[in-house]
C-alpha cells in the first residue's frame, strides 16, 4: 500500500505505525516536531497503526493550532502526574486544553497555593526530562470502571457512568493513567515549555451544589521563545487591565452588593464617555441619521409579537406593573420600529436611519461578568435602517465604511465573520437567503476577506460580526450588521412606492462600537489608560512651582478653558517632582509648569506624559499645540473632531 505525505508517495508495509511512515517521508528535524497525524479528518497518535486503505497522512506539527492543542492537553496529563507524585491523596477530575492553555481540576483537602504551583511545575520539568511515552490502551466499559474504582478515583468512575459506550480509551505516562480520547504527543519530552499560572476554585461539573475543587491553570508551547512571548503578553495584559486602570484613574467603579454587573461612572470616566458619545452623535447626524430615544419598558405582548419572548427571554428581565407584565428592553429595535410605524413613509423618504445611544439590560450569569467588558446594563450605539430592498446592499456598504473609519481612528485591525441562520430562528428560507446574500455581496464588493460562521446569526436574521484586534492580538466582538426581513413584517411596517402601493421595507440592525461600556474598556487597555489627547478627560494640568505663581497660573487656566482645553491647576504646596509624577500616573497628556519666570512672561514650560520636555511656550502657542494633537488622529480620513 502507498500513501501520500506532503506530496510524496510513501510505501507502507503491513502493520506499520504512523510514526515510521512519517519518519521516512520527512527530514529528521521536521519529523521531530510532529506530535500526531490526521487521516480522513480524524487525529491519531503516532504510535497507531496506519489504517487500512489510507490514501494520505497529514502530519500535525507541534507549533500548528491543532498541534498546540494536543500539546497542551498532553501537558495537562503531565501536570496531573506531577500532582499525584507530590500530593498522592489528590483525586483527579478533568483536564482539557483551552484557549491559550489548559487546566486540571483536583479534589484536595487544602486548595493549592502559589508555592505549590512552583513545586508542581518543577516536577513537571523533571517528568519532561524523563521523556515518558504516552501509551494508549482500550478497555471495556466495565473494566475501566473497575480499574478506576480500585485506584480510588471516584470522579473518573462518575464520568464513566455517564458514558454509553462498550469500550473506552485510557492513556498512561509513567505511573499515571487517565481516561481520555486522545491523541497525545509521543512522549512527555514535548511538554517542557510550560508555565503554571494561577489556581482557582471550581465546582465539580459547574454545579454549586457539588464539592469545590482546586483548579490549576497553565499554558504550554512548542518552544521557549513562544512561551516567553506569551508570558510577556500576559504581563502586559495585567498592566493594561481596564479594571485596575479604571480604579487608578478614577474612571468607574462597581458595587456588586448593590448592582452586580452595572457600572458606576465616576467624574473622569463620565467625562470621557460624554466626549465619546457627543462625537459619535455628531458623526451620525453628519451621515443622515436621526437621533431618537425609546422607553426602557414595553409590555410583554410586544416582546411576544417580535419573537424575543420565545427566543431571547432567558436573557431578559421582566417586571409587573398594574397586574401587567413588562419586559425591560435588551435591545432597541422594537422601539425604533414603533417610531417608524408612527407615520406614513414614501419611497422618497427611504432610507430612514434611526440612531439611539440606548441603555439596555441583559441577564448575564454572574460567573461571566467582567469589568466593563461583560455587564448587565450597557449602552448600545444602536441604529436601525429601514430601506427599500434595492437600497439594502448600498446601506450595508455605508455601515461598513463607518466601521472602517472608526477602526482606523483608533488604530484597530479587524476580522469579518458572516454568521448564518441558527436552528432557533424565525422567518422564511427565502428571506434568510436574500439577507445572507446581501451581506456576502456587500463584503465582496468592498474586497474584504471574511469567514462564514455557520448557525450563529440572530434569531431574526444573518449578520456581519466585526472582531477588532488590539495591540496584544486579542479579539473583541464590537461591530455588527444584521439584515432582517422578518420583524418589519411582524410589525406591519410599510412605505408607499412609486406605484402608489404599500411595500414592505427591509431593516438593517447595526451597532458600530457595540456596547459603549465594552468599547471604552477596550480603549483603556489599548492605550494602557493614556487616552488620545482628544478623548482624555483632562488634557492638561498646570503645575505651580511656588505660591507666587498661583495667581498667574489661575489666569492661564481660564484662558485655556476658554479656548476649549480641558485643564486643571495643581496649586498645592508640594514639590514639583511630586506633582509631575502624580500627573504622569494620571496619564495626563500635558503638564504645564508655571514658575516665577513663566509667571512673569505669561508662558508655560511643557512636559509630556512620556517624559519629554518641549520647552517654554506662550499660552496661545500651547493651545494650538494641544488642538493640533487632538485633531491629528482625524486627519487619516472619514471622521472629524472639533472643540465646539
Amino acid at each position: 500500500m502507498d500513501v501520500r505525505v506532503e506530496g510524496q508517495v510513501v510505501p507502507v508495509s503491513d502493520g506499520a505505525d504512523i510514526a515510521s511512515v512519517l519518519k521516512s517521508a520527512l527530514s529528521g528535524k521536521k519529523f521531530k516536531s510532529v506530535v500526531a497525524a490526521r487521516i480522513d479528518g480524524k487525529d491519531y497518535d503516532l504510535s497507531a497503526a496506519v489504517p487500512a486503505e489510507t490514501a494520505e497522512i497529514q502530519p500535525i506539527f507541534a507549533d500548528s493550532p491543532e498541534g498546540t492543542q494536543i500539546l497542551r492537553h498532553s501537558t495537562a496529563h503531565v501536570m496531573a502526574l506531577a500532582v499525584k507524585r507530590l500530593f498522592p491523596k489528590a483525586l483527579v477530575t478533568i483536564g482539557p486544553s483551552i484557549e491559550n492553555g489548559f487546566y486540571y481540576d483536583f479534589d484536595v483537602e487544602t486548595p493549592f497555593s502559589q508555592t505549590d504551583l512552583e513545586h508542581i511545575e518543577a516536577e513537571m520539568h523533571r517528568i519532561a526530562e524523563q521523556k515518558l511515552p504516552f501509551v494508549r490502551t482500550v478497555l471495556s466499559h466495565d473494566e475501566a470502571v473497575a480499574k478506576f474504582g480500585e485506584m480510588g478515583e471516584k470522579y473518573k468512575v462518575e464520568l464513566l457512568e455517564g458514558i454509553d459506550a462498550p469500550s473506552v480509551t485510557l492513556y498512561q505516562e509513567g505511573e499515571f493513567t487517565d481516561l481520555c480520547r486522545g491523541p497525545h504527543v509521543p512522549h512527555t519530552g514535548f511538554c517542557q515549555h510550560v508555565r503554571l499560572l494561577t489556581v482557582a476554585g471550581a465546582y465539580w461539573r459547574g454545579d454549586e451544589k457539588n464539592r469545590m475543587l482546586s483548579r490549576i491553570y497553565g499554558t504550554a508551547f512548542a518552544d521557549e521563545k513562544s512561551l516567553k512571548e506569551h508570558l510577556h503578553k500576559l504581563e502586559e495584559a495585567k498592566r493594561r487591565d481596564h479594571r485596575k486602570l479604571g480604579r487608578e484613574l478614577g474612571l468607574f467603579t462597581f458595587f456588586e452588593h448593590v448592582a452586580p454587573g452595572m457600572v458606576f461612572w465616576l467624574p473622569n470616566g463620565m467625562l470621557l464617555r460624554t466626549i465619546l458619545e457627543d462625537f459619535w452623535k455628531r458623526e451620525h447626524l453628519k451621515r443622515g441619521y436621526q437621533i431618537v430615544q425609546g422607553p426602557q419598558l414595553l409590555r410583554q405582548e410586544t416582546w411576544q409579537q417580535s419573537g424575543h419572548y420565545d427566543h431571547y427571554r432567558q436573557n431578559m428581565y421582566f417586571t409587573q406593573i398594574d397586574e401587567e407584565m413588562y419586559g425591560i428592553k435588551p435591545m432597541n429595535c422594537i422601539g425604533h420600529m414603533l417610531m417608524y410605524g408612527n407615520s406614513v413613509h414614501s419611497y422618497r423618504d427611504m432610507p430612514v436611519r434611526l440612531f439611539e445611544l440606548g441603555v439596555v439590560h441583559r441577564h448575564e450569569k454572574s460567573g461571566v461578568l467582567h469589568g466593563l467588558l461583560r455587564v448587565r446594563q450597557f449602552t448600545q450605539d444602536d441604529a436601525h435602517i429601514l430601506c427599500m430592498p434595492e437600497q439594502l446592499e448600498g446601506e450595508i456598504i455605508n455601515v461598513i465604511h463607518i466601521i472602517q473609519s472608526l477602526m482606523q481612528l483608533f488604530g484597530f485591525e479587524y476580522k469579518i465573520e458572516i454568521s448564518t441562520r441558527p436552528t432557533d430562528s424565525i422567518g422564511t428560507d427565502e428571506a434568510w437567503e436574500l439577507a445572507t446574500n446581501a451581506l456576502i455581496q456587500a463584503v465582496k464588493q468592498e474586497g474584504l476577506p471574511y469567514a462564514i460562521n455557520e448557525g450563529d446569526g440572530a434569531f431574526y436574521g444573518p449578520k456581519i460580526d466585526v472582531k477588532l484586534l488590539d495591540c496584544l492580538g486579542r479579539e473583541w466582538q464590537c461591530s455588527t450588521i444584521q439584515v432582517d426581513f422578518t420583524l418589519p413584517e411582524r410589525f406591519n411596517l410599510t412605505y408607499v412606492g412609486q406605484d402608489g402601493e404599500r411595500h414592505r421595507p427591509v431593516m438593517v440592525h447595526r451597532a458600530i462600537m457595540g456596547s459603549v461600556e465594552r468599547f471604552i474598556g477596550i480603549l483603556i487597555e489599548q492605550f494602557a489608560g493614556a487616552m488620545p489627547v482628544w478623548l482624555a478627560p483632562e488634557q492638561a494640568r498646570l503645575l505651580t512651582v511656588t505660591d507666587a505663581a498661583i495667581e498667574a497660573a489661575k489666569d492661564m487656566e481660564k484662558e485655556f478653558a476658554a479656548a476649549g482645553i480641558r485643564i486643571t491647576c495643581d496649586e498645592r504646596n508640594e514639590k514639583l517632582g511630586f506633582k509631575v509624577r502624580e500627573a504622569q500616573v494620571a496619564k495626563i497628556p500635558y503638564m504645564l509648569v508655571v514658575g516665577e519666570k513663566e509667571a512673569q512672561s505669561h508662558t508655560v514650560s511643557i512636559r509630556l506624559r512620556t517624559g519629554e520636555n518641549l520647552g517654554m511656550k506662550t499660552v496661545a502657542e500651547t493651545v494650538e499645540l494641544i488642538k493640533a494633537a487632538a485633531a491629528e488622529p482625524f486627519t487619516k480620513g472619514g471622521m472629524s473632531y472639533s472643540f465646539a
